[in-house]
């Protein structure tokens, strides 16, 4: 395929990639038959939506998308299990993860059965004294008091734990990836179980639970019963789905979407304390979830007290709200200190490796196990690798990695564990954590790099610029961008579209911060467009458009609404840039 503007090594040092030409020939199609904006048809086209299936994709519907919860297995007797708790005043126990989708889920649950006038008890390990999921002795501890105990985002690998709380039932509610046994649960209920189909992979757990939950309701109503609104839970589904990464396709656009749109009415106190405490002050999107209030809640399991998250999810008190979001934000402050050291450490360590393996790693002593994912992550979107980042202690390590598109990591950590290279480990395709003998660091790395490139993993060089098109700056209107959004949201497994402005003139440009620049630019003939591209002084990005001596570029990134002062004008999120 040709460079897009002919475009083979851009600022950033990308190679720009265009539509294919069915692309753009399907996009045609659509446009033609409906009517649409062809840079929307552009975006429909590249997911593979057809013309008549237009208008449905761009008001997608839960009624349409959800499946029917007892397409999973185990869903019906989990339910029932559930149901019969809260019937006979049993007590209830809620063991969750310690990020967002744990949170989210777990306060599904607590808020559900508040309304039906139970209270539960939550439980969420310490990540650094228990680490993740059920262990033997919180188990043991909450069956003597519980009848139920529902783990969440967690409990799929949790054989031995869950054998332990004897005299009571335990249920699981998760979508990591299941082994070839499972946990003697009395239903575990998991859209990654081996013996699931698959279709419903993409759910992350806080979906699971809804879904539970509706099956809960079916139950009610076919008793002659009323539960609550399970729509009002759906803020805290999209929150999970956009924090965990899950892909935004099929029934999660419409989770999501509907989640959206029950946060902007600013019902639940946590999030309404947590939006004001990151000065949130437009309606939430993908964006806010996934990068300002996801970090917040997540902080809390990162380095300070475990339940913390799920608790400010849960709250129905204002006040109670308000003090926990202010400690959430500032433990996110404290947060991004430690990952700070800790990413210029193993970027360095990583480099001195090599960044060409088919895996980027870094190991290092006492890194707080709290920031080791995010750090991964960091890793991975600086190689287009998969990157693995652990914490050393003692005889051991503990650890996180992040893949990337089209490279399971999940089932690899998984077979090295098998392999009894390391001492635990699991995931999805997209992240896992790991667990591994000092000793036995080099080895478990040199294994799991091999696995990973049997999938392709060191094939890729630095990560392509895809772009939807062309567009000229008179085009980008606020209406063609309120059309674009409707093809959201967009996220992971759903990209954002990008679109090229060819030969620009950079009419103004102003240093923003210490690593920000903002640009208004055109090509001499219609409208100007203004421009922000976030940390551009930490690339050649910055300095060659603030300093471009008169020459014309052409300039990529994303069309959003900038709202300021009661208006909403065009803005380019610039994210690269090409002379001319």
């Amino acid at each position: 395929m040709a460079d897009f503007l002919n475009v083979a090594c851009s600022l950033t040092g990308r190679r720009w990639v265009g539509p294919a030409p069915e692309v753009e020939r399907q996009a045609e199609h659509i446009a033609q038959t409906t009517t649409l904006p062809l840079p929307l048809c552009r975006v429909l086209a590249r997911r593979g939506v057809p013309p008549e299936g237009a208008e449905a994709f761009l008001a997608p519907t839960l009624r349409d998308l959800l499946p029917d919860p007892r397409s999973l297995r185990d869903m019906e007797a989990a339910a029932a299990r559930f149901l019969a708790a809260l019937d006979r005043r049993e007590r209830i126990a809620v063991f969750a993860d310690y990020d967002v989708d744990g949170g989210a889920s777990a306060a599904q649950l607590l808020v559900w059965l508040r309304s039906m006038g139970h209270d539960a008890t939550l439980y969420i390990p310490d990540r650094i004294d228990e680490g993740y999921g059920p262990n033997v002795p919180a188990m043991q501890a909450l069956a003597r008091d519980h009848g139920l105990i529902v783990c969440v985002d967690c409990g799929t690998l949790s054989h031995e734990p869950i054998a332990a709380a004897t005299g009571a039932d335990v249920i699981v509610l998760d979508h990591h990836l299941g082994a070839e046994t499972l946990p003697p649960a009395l239903a575990v209920v998991n859209p990654n179980r081996q013996d699931e189909s698959g279709d419903l992979a993409h759910l992350c757990a806080a979906a699971v639970v809804f879904l539970m939950l509706v099956e809960v309701g079916r139950q009610i109503r076919e008793a002659g019963r009323k539960g609550p609104d399970l729509m009002a839970l759906l803020d805290l589904v999209a929150l999970a789905t956009v924090a965990d990464v899950a892909p935004l396709i099929g029934v999660n656009r419409a989770l999501v979407r509907q989640g959206l749109a029950v946060m902007a009415k600013r019902a639940r106190p946590g999030l309404v304390a947590l939006s004001d405490q990151a000065r949130v002050n437009t309606a939430p999107t993908p964006y806010h979830l996934g990068f300002v209030l996801g970090p917040r809640v997540n902080a809390g399991g990162r380095i300070g007290a475990a339940d913390l998250g799920a608790r400010l999810l849960a709250t129905a008190d204002a006040s109670e709200a308000a003090a926990l979001a202010e400690r959430l934000d500032h433990l996110n402050t404290e947060r991004r200190e430690i990952e700070n050291a800790v990413r210029i450490a193993a970027l360095e360590q990583a480099e001195a490796r090599g960044l060409d393996a088919p895996l980027v790693w870094a190991a290092g002593e006492g890194w707080h196990p709290g920031v080791v994912g995010i750090v991964a992550a960091r890793l991975k979107e600086a190689t287009n690798r998969p990157a693995v980042v652990i914490g050393l202690e003692g005889d051991e390590g503990k650890g996180s990695g992040r893949s990337v598109s089209g490279v399971d990591l999940g089932a690899s950590i998984q077979r090295l564990a098998a392999e009894g290279l390391l001492l635990k480990g699991g995931g999805h395709k997209m992240a896992a954590g790991l667990t591994v003998a000092r000793d036995g660091l080099e080895p478990a790395m040199a294994r799991l790099s091999a696995l990973l490139a049997k999938q392709g993993a060191g094939d890729a060089g630095p990560a392509d610029l895809r772009l939807d098109g062309i567009l000229m700056a008179a085009a980008a209107t606020p209406e063609l961008i309120d059309r674009i959004e409707a093809a959201g949201p967009f996220g992971a497994g759903a990209p954002a579209p990008r679109f090229a402005f060819p030969d620009q003139r950079i009419l103004f440009a102003k240093r923003v911060g210490e690593t920000h620049l903002k640009i208004t630019f055109g090509d001499g003939i219609g409208p100007r467009l203004e421009a922000i591209a976030f940390g551009a002084f930490d690339s050649p990005l910055g300095p060659a458009l603030s300093d471009h001596g008169g020459a014309r570029f052409h300039l990529a990134g994303r069309l959003e609404l900038n709202h300021w002062g009661g208006r909403q004008t065009p803005q380019l999120r610039l994210e690269d840039a090409a002379p001319c």
